[in-house]
């Protein structure tokens, strides 16, 4: 069998495509050998002797049931975890979801005259300062007060 290398390399030249992508007809192998020039190599491709093979692309098929599992929290367990806990759930996002939860709160407990302005800005710096774990927390810091 002749040593159809550089062949494939002009073919994969003109069709703007890498080596391995280059599909040649193996019943033909000796009109192949016999073209020397591009234009030979273009008439072939014409032809449809030489052909240009699909992509082959990497299913998501696995990832998408992966994340479709760990949207509903299995595959999280200590074995799959790579990072600290800090780079899983970063510290300021932590807070930033704490802080919003309870000026929410305290905005809303505001607006239906729960508290007044005064007790709401006393409490909005307490909060602001780290003061309350959660809203649970604040909202029994406000009914202890309220005894």
């Amino acid at each position: 069998m002749a040593d159809l290398a550089n062949q494939k390399r002009l073919a994969a030249d003109i069709l703007k495509i890498g080596v391995t992508r280059v599909w040649m007809d193996p019943e033909r192998l000796e009109d192949i050998a016999t073209a020397i020039t591009r234009e030979d190599l273009r008439k072939l491709i014409e032809d449809g002797v030489i052909k240009r093979k699909p992509v082959v692309g990497i299913s998501r098929g696995r990832a998408r049931e992966r994340a479709a599992k760990r949207a509903k929290g299995h595959s999280k367990g200590h074995g799959s975890r790579e990072g600290a806990a800090g780079a899983r759930a970063p510290k300021k996002e932590q807070w930033m979801r704490r802080i919003r939860a309870q000026r929410r709160v305290l905005r809303a407990m505001r607006d239906e005259k729960a508290i007044d302005a005064h007790t709401y800005r006393i409490l909005y710096r307490k909060a602001k300062g780290g003061e309350f774990r959660n809203v649970a927390h604040l909202k029994s810091y406000i009914a202890y007060q309220k005894k």
